[in-house]
């Protein structure tokens, strides 16, 4: 056995860990190709490969006859009994057929076949060790890139990161240690192939499973998770035992745990959120940290119509949608974020009533009733104001028409506010029977 190929096999062993014998059978076919072409189709050819000794001997298996008819087929009876004088006519007989010029040329043959037989049983072996490892995660290095496929060196093998399961937001180079979760290992047309990915929900599932013991032992489970990658993700959480807490128990001391989550996701945002079966105690926690004003559940159609106050509307709904469109993926359920009309109305209302007392004394020759708006909104909400503020404020609030600010004051500060007092405490006594007003704040204060 010549040395090139020795080191071939050790190579294979060591570092490809690929069975001597499977390369030995691989080899021997081989050479049994590069052997037909130098001996020609001689009767049941084979190869032997002698392991301790490295010898390599083409053998051929020959009828002895009297009369060679057929070379590749028989032999003759001298011939035979010079190598087993017992032999008799009919017998079959092993003869080393071993050409004198297998050499470079048969050499070159069975290192390429050799080659081709050695990757089709390295492909064989990563099915049989992957094809069970679906679901795990691995650890390797990029090796290179495929357009925009990254491959990653796993040890042994070699797995691909399509483009459709890398994270947008993640950068490689070559040479960077990454971990990926093993979607499937597919035995396609071209052998076998370990399809990894960082953007499949399980790969933060694993995660959590890894870092957090309480999951890994089934303390607590994990009911659910959506996710977009690179940027967000939110998981509920739920334990039976009423001692354990499970988000804290995925948080960890100080936020070792998710930290450590977060770190390996390259800063994606993650919400650990407790799993419950009432709908509207698990749509306040998915949707925080924005405050809900109220819940309605639509069972037959399984949507959830979520009321929240205006300043809430950007956190219910989140970035891009995102808050909403994670919670919705989480629940499995359309859940419909609308902002709160009903104080904006009151809100509004309030601020007509007091332009209309505005216009109402001060005269519509004084004020209309958009200059009042304008007023109340400004800061001055109710007659006794015009008492404390100067000319130039109520020109700044009606920008700069000092013409007006002028007559306005001037029309105020002749108004009789003691009549006035008396009106609007028969106002506030009805405002007190009146359930409708009863909890709201006065419009100073909302304004």
């Amino acid at each position: 056995m010549t040395s090139e190929i020795q080191v071939l096999f050790e190579y294979y062993e060591k570092e490809k860990g690929i069975a001597r014998e499977t390369m030995i059978e691989a080899l021997s076919i081989a050479l049994l190709s590069a052997a037909r072409k130098s001996v020609g189709p001689a009767r049941e050819l084979r190869v032997d490969v002698n392991l301790e000794k490295g010898d390599i001997v083409a053998v051929a298996k020959l009828i002895a006859s009297e009369e060679v008819k057929s070379p590749y087929e028989e032999i003759s009876m001298e011939i035979a009994r010079k190598i087993n004088p017992k032999v008799q006519v009919g017998d079959e007989i092993e003869v080393k057929v071993t050409p004198t010029d297998f050499g470079r040329i048969a050499a070159q043959t069975a290192r390429q076949t050799m080659m081709q037989q050695l990757r089709i049983a390295e492909k064989a072996m990563i099915y049989d060790e992957f094809k069970d490892r679906a679901g795990d995660i691995v650890g390797g290095t990029v090796r290179r890139f495929d357009k925009s496929d990254v491959m990653i060196d796993l040890g042994k093998f070699e797995g691909i990161m399509p483009s459709r399961e890398r994270v947008s937001t993640d950068q490689y180079s070559i040479g960077d240690r990454i971990r990926a979760y093993v979607v499937a290992v597919e035995n396609g047309a071209r052998g076998p192939e370990i399809i990894l990915s960082r953007s499949h929900p399980n790969f933060v599932r694993r995660l959590f499973e890894f870092e957090v013991s309480e999951i890994a032992d089934q303390t607590v489970e994990i009911r659910g998770i959506a996710r977009e990658p690179g940027f967000r993700t939110k998981i509920a959480v739920y334990s039976a035992n009423p001692k354990v807490d499970p988000v804290g128990a995925c948080v960890g001391l100080r936020g070792a745990r998710v930290k450590n989550i977060v770190r390996e996701l390259n800063n994606e945002k993650v919400d650990i959120i407790r799993w419950s079966e009432d709908l509207t105690e698990f749509v306040t926690d998915a949707l925080k940290p924005a405050i809900i004003r109220s819940i309605e559940v639509d069972e037959e159609q399984h949507q959830v119509k979520v009321t929240v106050d205006e300043e809430e509307l950007s956190k219910a709904i989140g970035r891009r949608g995102q808050n909403a469109r994670l919670t919705s993926r989480l629940l499995g359920w359309d859940v419909q974020i609308e902002k709160d009309a009903s104080k904006t109305e009151i809100f509004e209302k309030r601020v007509i009533d007091a332009a209309t007392e505005f216009v109402t004394h001060i005269g519509e020759d004084n004020i209309d009733i958009d200059t009042a708006i304008k007023l109340v909104k400004g800061g001055i909400v109710n007659l006794e104001f015009f008492s404390m503020v100067d000319v130039s404020d109520v020109s700044e609030i009606l920008e700069g028409d000092q013409d007006s600010a002028e007559k306005i004051c001037a029309a105020a500060k002749n108004i009789d506010l003691e009549s006035n007092d008396n009106v609007a405490a028969e106002n506030e006594d009805n405002d007190d029977n009146d359930p409708s007003k009863g909890t709201e704040e006065s419009v100073g204060s909302e304004v």
